[in-house]
């Protein structure tokens, strides 16, 4: 046996080492998927020489990714970037002579820095709690940290002593007596991010007694689970912080009502509420370099989670409020600003595409400075912008351009080495009438390798969201590339209540889950197999998750005639037991026109379960036990229901993974258990 295995390893280096010889490629996988370095978080130095960053690489035996600082020296063309340590968030100092970061190296997650030249890095807190994220003072004398607390504490130590405590206990209950019990993948602990004010020493290190800022306030700065350092900010002479929060207290599942505040940055007062006339989402404050105003985005629906985030700019001074951007239909991302104070940059979904925007402040002009593709984060510093963008067939790399979108540059390139080895499709993308006579957006892709004349086996991928859409992207759990690299053509439709298209377009699908955004879909395929004659209509298989997994289990019952297979990603498929099963109520509240017990009729109108007795297509079901979002009992019902009916059909249960499929081995697992499924039901 010892022999064999030597014999076959030998094999297999002789054959890897002779493939990458003859230079052979091979279509994208999901294993491709898996390995790509994913770089993340652009920051340039105040002097715009240097680029920080971090990227995530794939430990595949350990089943994880690991995340480390990167920096570039931009002054030198050609260079080489250089791995700092493992951590995350590097931030710059405001003179540029330091760069700091979080680390969990020494067991918890701390505050680190290190010379901007480079150096030994050194560990600057020294906190009983992990940092979840912080700022930097505009003086360099201060950082602004998020840490968890249980309200009651008066100081650092006491959250502490309580979390040992229950570590120590043998008793694990845990009494709630209000929402959220749970959130997306987390169960509630009692524990509230909040902001923390500590002083740098001379020495450099972080004192261990900050200031509690937000002390009082009922709520999580930054928002959870996803909130970062966007939404709280300095004013320029670091004198005040302002910050976003919801303090919905025991309504905090069913609102959206965030706020902007502001509070001195040595705590000598409470936070005050700057934008309390407005029952609707108001977040991502930034301070003009002047000091004079505040802009910030803002929704105008209550209950809306997906209404179009406005840009508005309030005087400090009087309090005069106003939006720049009144005549532009797209929803702003985080913003940034030129230091002559006159533009705002910012990122929005814009027809199939995520781009980079540059905003007038003095007119409300939109210039689109980065097209094509998706930009998943940028900086901008004086005459040069730093942006973090991919499309399809490229994942994030670095980019540098200047304020006006001239310039484009090219500066990091991670993996291009696996890149050269991979061959990738082109989607082409195509529009026709759907709901209303309205146009719409989507792609089709062909497989790699494609020979005309030929027709392939498709995977029609449905998005989730349901507010969200398909766009030009590197995405790593619904890449379309996969399919593509496996022999299928793929066919994606952005229907109605998709992003980017307009708010109007984004609202139709609010109270119509299962009317307009079908039609859509129905028109797209139809015209996507007139437009495409490579599609083979008899070989084709839905796909879906979140959104896209209720709409599957829906077409199940009411459009299953086109559809070889289907595979339903945590997707819903009891509207009604979705209501109180879920954690975000507002989400359900504004989606059905209110809450189920006053309103059945809206819960029932497109509900799967009352369609399951037309179920005919076989059908693969993946749900995943820490997926509060979409809980487990929907994936395991609607697999019951294919049992009882006798359909063809597979549950793939993942234990330890959320509403989405994170761990590099489980990612291709997923990836593998689908394409098995669609080749088995097309005869691929």
């Amino acid at each position: 046996m010892k022999r064999l295995l030597i014999a076959l390893m030998i094999a297999l280096f002789a054959g890897a080492a002779l493939a990458k010889g003859n230079t052979q490629t091979h279509p994208f996988n999901a294993t491709d998927l898996a390995m790509m370095d994913r770089v993340s978080d652009p920051q340039l130095s105040p002097d715009r020489m240097y680029a920080a960053f971090s990227v995530r690489q794939t430990d595949f035996a350990a089943n994880k990714g690991v995340t480390s600082v990167w920096v570039l020296d931009l002054s030198k063309p050609g260079a080489a970037p250089q791995t700092i340590m493992v951590g995350n968030s590097p931030r710059w100092s405001a003179d540029g002579k330091t760069l700091y970061f979080l680390s969990d190296k020494s067991g918890s997650t701390q505050l680190w820095s290190v010379a901007a030249g480079g150096g030994n890095p050194t560990q600057v807190s020294h906190l009983p709690l992990d940092i979840n994220n912080y700022k930097v003072s505009p003086d360099g004398q201060h950082i602004l940290l998020s840490l968890d607390v249980f309200m009651g504490c008066t100081d650092l130590a006491c959250t502490r002593a309580k979390l040992d405590a229950r570590a120590a206990d043998k008793a694990t209950g845990q009494l709630y007596d209000k929402l959220f019990v749970r959130h997306w993948n987390v169960w509630m602990d009692g524990r509230r991010s909040q902001l923390f004010m500590a002083t740098l020493t001379t020495n450099g290190q972080l004192a261990v007694d900050p200031v509690w800022l937000t002390r009082g306030l009922d709520g999580d700065v930054p928002s959870k689970p996803d909130g970062d350092d966007s939404e709280y900010t300095f004013s320029p002479d670091g004198k005040t912080v302002y910050f976003d929060a919801k303090t919905g207290g025991s309504s905090e599942a069913w609102t959206t009502n965030f706020d902007i505040y502001s509070v001195p940055a040595d705590g000598s007062q409470a936070p005050r509420n700057l934008t309390a006339k407005n029952p609707a989402w108001d977040g991502f404050p930034l301070v003009s370099p002047d000091g004079r105003t505040l802009f910030y985005l803002a929704m105008k629906t209550p209950g809306f989670e997906a209404d179009r985030f406005a840009i508005m700019a309030r005087d400090l001074v009087t309090g005069a409020t106003r939006e720049v951007d009144p005549h532009w239909d797209r929803s702003a991302g985080a913003l940034q600003i030129s230091a002559d104070s006159r533009t705002l940059y910012t990122t929005a979904d814009d027809e199939g595409n995520h781009p980079l925007f540059a905003v007038s402040i003095v007119d409300g002009q939109i210039k689109r400075l980065l097209g094509d593709g998706t930009v998943y984060g940028f900086d901008a510093v004086g005459n040069r912008i730093l942006a973090a963008r991919a499309d399809f067939r490229h994942p994030v790399d670095l980019y540098t351009l200047t304020p006006q979108g001239a310039d484009l540059a090219q500066v990091t390139h991670f993996n291009q080495t696996r890149l050269a080895d991979i061959r990738f499709a082109e989607a082409q993308w195509f529009t026709f009438k759907g709901w209303s006579g309205d146009t719409v957006q989507g792609y089709v892709m062909p497989p790699v390798g494609y020979v005309p004349g030929k027709k392939y086996p498709v995977a029609f991928l449905i998005h989730g969201g349901p507010q969200g859409a398909w766009t030009n992207e590197f995405h790593y759990r619904w890449n379309p590339e996969t399919y593509a690299g496996a022999g299928f053509a793929v066919v994606a439709i952005n229907f109605h209540g998709s992003t980017g298209y307009g708010q109007t377009f984004t609202n139709a699908i609010s109270e119509h889950w299962g009317d307009r955004p079908l039609i859509d879909l129905q028109k797209g395929w139809a015209a996507a197999l007139k437009q495409f004659p490579f599609l083979d209509p008899r070989r084709a298989c839905a796909l879906g998750a979140s959104y896209g997994g209720y709409m599957v289990y829906w077409i199940a019952g009411v459009w299953n005639k086109p559809w070889r297979c289907l595979v339903d990603h945590d997707g819903v498929f009891d509207t009604r037991i979705m209501y109180y099963a879920t954690d975000e109520l507002w989400f359900e509240e504004h989606e059905n026109g209110g809450t189920q017990y006053q309103h059945p009729a809206n819960y029932e109108k497109f509900n799967p379960l009352d369609h399951v007795k037309n179920w005919r297509v076989p059908m693969l079901v993946v749900h995943s036990n820490h997926d509060y979002r979409i809980p487990l009992s929907q994936g395991l019902s609607a697999f019951t229901a294919l049992q009882r009916r006798g359909i063809p059909s597979e549950f793939l249960n993942f234990p330890d993974e959320t509403h989405f499929v994170s761990k590099p081995q489980n990612s291709v697992q997923w990836h593998e258990t689908v394409i098995a499924w669609l080749k088995r039901w097309t005869g691929k």
